[in-house]
């Protein structure tokens, strides 16, 4: 006789290209569905990423997303508008959620602190919960969350953090929390659809020396940072260029700087990319100047197309990269930025040696042993 599935409900806003999005595709590709019955719920069906998840994992979502909405502007005004009551009754009754989902579950998964209400305002009191935390509890601009995911943390029945800075830094700013169970469980990542989607060719891509950026753009990613180092170097002659991918609220601002500075050229705002990868083979370097981060996935993609990286020391960057070895460690400022930049642009040996360290970096990955990981917790956090 069979042994009967365990149901599983991942809570998500919705499928925007990011990390988080990235690793909810992982696990619900990977756990195994003969063990796991998964179900995935999204608050807004919108996003790069929404038509990826797999067919034998069924898929809801409460409301439309922007990519179905008409374009007729005053018809989109009411559909947004719409939307947002819609919204906003969901938030103030979970009932009405659980009702369009219609089933029942033994464990309910919020994949982002977001997602936290979602899943702890069920109406199923008697799934376990389980939340996923991706951020640095003490970092400014994630300020305005805090006491949201300090009332949440106690309620849930298991927390895992992506990064052992993650818990690290929660425990030191919240020693007193009331902590249910934890566990640390580093992000997957699909190496063999990586090296695959790489081989790809870009539709254009610039001459000279090219570094690569992929995250989305807002403040804390630093990206108007790193167009003050690049702008600095055009004007002492070093030849180069970065191409940003990604989209987000600080697209507007760094398209109005690189026309500023006459630079739109070479730093090349490409937006949201569906397959991002043949950007990273082709370019020569990586570079991620953010303020904060956890363990992001985008590093260990670079890693694995073997891409010296300059990378700003936060979250568990540190454990991921080498300093001087595989790539360069770097505090989030724009000096920094500039001074590890130019120094790739300069120090052929230094590039050299790092380029053969990343020869057998693939060696370092052990996805089957995070999922085996994952599947173990689910299990056991289900049975208790």
């Amino acid at each position: 006789m069979s042994q009967k599935k365990i149901k599983i409900l991942f809570r998500h806003h919705s499928m925007e290209m990011g990390g988080v999005e990235k690793v909810l595709l992982s696990l619900l590709k990977n756990l195994d569905p003969d063990k796991f019955e998964m179900t995935v719920c999204l608050t807004l069906n919108q996003g790069k990423l929404r038509n990826e998840i797999p067919e034998h994992v069924r898929k809801l979502y409460l409301t439309d997303g922007k990519e179905d909405f008409s374009g007729n502007p005053l018809l989109k005004k009411i559909q947004l508008l719409t939307r947002r009551i819609k919204l906003k009754k969901l938030k103030s009754n979970p009932a009405i959620a659980d009702r369009l989902i219609n089933d029942v579950f033994d464990v309910e998964i919020g994949m982002d602190y977001r997602d936290y209400d979602a899943v702890l305002n069920s109406t199923n009191k008697k799934s376990k919960k389980i939340g996923w935390f991706h951020s640095e509890i003490g970092v400014s601009t994630f300020q305005p969350a805090v006491s949201g995911v300090l009332k949440s943390f106690p309620r849930f029945d298991h927390i895992v953090y992506c990064s052992y800075k993650i818990k690290k830094m929660m425990h030191h700013y919240n020693p007193d929390l009331n902590y249910p169970a934890e566990s640390v469980i580093i992000n997957p990542i699909p190496i063999e659809e990586i090296k695959s989607k790489a081989k790809e060719e870009p539709e254009i891509f610039p001459e000279g020396p090219v570094f690569v950026s992929v995250g989305r753009l807002d403040s804390r990613k630093g990206h108007h940072k790193l167009i003050q180092a690049h702008k600095r170097l055009i004007d002492e002659g070093f030849h180069h260029s970065i191409i940003i991918i990604g989209d987000g609220d600080e697209m507007k601002n760094l398209s109005f700087q690189a026309a500023k500075y006459n630079i739109e050229k070479t730093f090349i705002l490409k937006g949201n990319q569906m397959n991002p990868y043949p950007y990273i083979r082709r370019a020569d370097y990586f570079i991620l100047p953010s303020e904060t981060e956890a363990r992001p996935l985008v590093i260990a993609e670079a890693l694995l197309l073997q891409k010296p990286i300059i990378a700003t020391n936060v979250g568990d960057v540190g454990l991921m990269v080498k300093d001087r070895k595989t790539g360069y460690l770097i505090s989030y400022e724009t000096d920094e930025m500039y001074s590890a930049m130019k120094t790739f642009l300069t120090d052929s040996v230094l590039v050299a040696q790092i380029l053969e360290n990343l020869r057998d970096i693939e060696s370092q990955f052990d996805n089957q042993e995070i999922f085996n990981s994952i599947e173990e917790m689910i299990t056991t956090v289900s049975k208790k």
